[in-house]
């Protein structure tokens, strides 16, 4: 039986739809992922005490993923406290591939066909046109290296049908327990590192999802608390300073060699582990006060038009930036890792938002039109 409106709890966000203050979210997360990458190759992320903080702005990879955690995991956990249904696995997987799939194939068919030292072997196109980088030697080239999380991004959305099916029985009075599992879960798998697994050169199994897992089940966390009744961690959410002090302390922590080494080093899997765990708090920490804190979720910046474009560009910003950090450099005579940090983010921003915003009006949108199109014809004619 579908539970009335009227009485769920008043911080619920709709089951599907826009939720503005995530997609500001999103705008703020691209730009952080601009600044490591623009901090690694100009050596700011090497300077002695700045570099450790641009550096560990990495962590905004974090918040996409609970992001997408949140927003793939909420109609499961909606459905599962007979607040409505989610889409069909057929469907669910048509609408991420046309997300995903034809911005990234132009970015990779453009950047291996004109930008230089990219390699032009059948492994470095395979590997990169299915997203399959984290486990081929050598293919993650100049321009796409970022495309890493990509990877384990379109992993979890594989996995999370069978996830949502593996927990389709935690529903009704069982669903208070889907936290716990998802929590423990997660706990579990900060073990990843520490398992000796064989890989072949130059790949990492740290780069593989399972790694990854708490940070997407933090937005799958929110998403079950969402479903629910007011809580502590509904109240604390409303608390903004608390929240807020929360998130600065996980990032201040995650800046320090607890997390690993300054730089491209490689931690050790105690380090890796610590760096994940904060992580998740602080993807945590910034997305509860927007989908938990019921009225007091509005947030100004966030939903600023000029942050929710930003945010609607976020994906194109992501993708894109590298490339035009790579022609930055030699159009302005400044070589890699010699400075010049504040002018060539200022450049790579200037120049990527646009390029994103044509991205998004050119190939993103239009595939999601012919997609949610071709769903309303198979909708009308099944009722037919």
């Amino acid at each position: 039986m579908t539970t009335p409106t009227a009485s769920l709890p008043r911080s619920v966000v709709p089951l599907r739809g826009f939720v503005p203050s995530l997609e500001g979210m999103r705008a703020f997360a691209a730009i952080g992922i601009v600044v490591t990458h623009v901090a690694f190759q100009t050596g700011a992320a090497s300077s002695p005490i700045m570099g450790r903080v641009w550096g560990r702005f990495d962590l905004t990879v974090a918040i996409f993923f609970a992001l997408s955690g949140f927003l793939l995991w909420r109609p499961h956990a909606a459905q599962a406290r007979g607040q409505g249904h989610a889409q069909p696995v057929t469907r669910y997987l048509w609408s991420r591939a046309v997300r995903i799939l034809p911005a990234y194939w132009v970015v990779v068919t453009l950047v291996l066909l004109f930008l230089p030292n990219t390699g032009s072997s059948w492994r470095v196109w395979a590997s990169n046109l299915t997203l399959t980088q984290v486990f081929v030697p050598l293919t993650l080239t100049e321009g796409m290296t970022q495309m890493w999380s990509l990877s384990v991004e379109v992993a979890f959305y594989l996995m999370l049908p069978v996830v949502g099916l593996l927990m389709a029985g935690l529903r009704g009075e069982a669903a208070r327990y889907r936290i716990p599992v998802l929590l423990t879960a997660s706990i579990v798998s900060l073990v990843w590192a520490f398992i000796p697994i064989s890989t072949p050169d130059a790949i990492h199994h740290d780069n593989w999802l399972p790694a990854y897992v708490p940070w997407f089940a933090a937005g799958m966390i929110l998403a079950e608390y969402s479903t629910r009744l007011q809580t502590g961690l509904h109240r604390l959410a409303a608390r903004r300073l608390v929240i807020g002090a929360i998130a600065v302390v996980a990032f201040v922590a995650s800046a320090t060699p607890l997390a690993g080494p300054q730089g491209l080093v490689r931690p050790e899997p105690w380090q890796f582990e610590v760096k994940i765990a904060l992580g998740a708090v602080l993807a945590m920490a910034l997305l509860a006060p927007l989908v938990l804190a019921g009225e007091h979720r509005r947030h100004a910046v966030l939903e600023h038009p000029v942050t929710l474009a930003l945010g609607r560009w976020s994906y194109g910003i992501f993708i894109w930036h590298l490339v035009i950090l790579a022609m930055v450099f030699p159009v302005f005579g400044v070589i890699p890792f010699t400075g010049h940090f504040l002018l060539i983010l200022t450049v790579t921003v200037a120049l990527s938002i646009p390029v994103a915003a044509a991205s998004y009006a050119l190939v993103e949108e239009p595939a999601g039109r012919a997609l949610r199109n071709r769903f309303r014809t198979a909708d009308h004619s099944r009722a037919a």
